[in-house]
């Protein structure tokens, strides 16, 4: 991998190192999915590493989820920050089962913590033979 904005990922190493090499106590990583609850037809997904509360890059809503039930179709998702999770739904999946974030060769996800870091990609289902919408065209 070679980005181009290296310095960034310089700064994230070497937050890493001060907290995990050094014992530091600070905030270090980007919010990391840790479990999913079911509402009714949306999904609450709760995260480790918020540091002090998830945020958007842009300031405007969550993007870059996807959302499928049993028959294993994604579909693009709405999202909403609420305190320290993010709510997921779309209208196209009355019985949401798994959900994807940032999931493509070139994500266009927007979720952060409050410090700037940013969430990694994720995908909360181990499904083969899932189907992916076709984004960006």
């Amino acid at each position: 991998i070679h980005p181009r904005n290296k310095q960034d990922v310089g700064l994230r190493l070497a937050l890493a190192a001060r907290a995990v090499a050094y014992g530091e106590p600070i905030v270090y990583s980007g919010p990391l999915f840790r479990q999913l609850t079911r509402e009714g037809n949306r999904l609450r997904l709760w995260f480790d590493h918020v540091g002090s509360g998830l945020a958007t890059r842009d300031g405007s809503l969550p993007k870059g989820f996807l959302i499928a039930g049993n028959d294993r179709i994604f579909h693009p998702a709405q999202a909403v920050i609420e305190g320290d999770t993010i709510v997921v739904w779309s209208d196209q999946v009355p019985e949401p089962v798994a959900v994807r974030y940032a999931w493509a060769p070139n994500p266009d996800g927007n979720l952060q913590n409050r410090e700037g870091l940013p969430a990694s990609p994720f995908r909360t289902d181990r499904w083969r033979n899932a189907i992916l919408p076709k984004l960006g065209q």
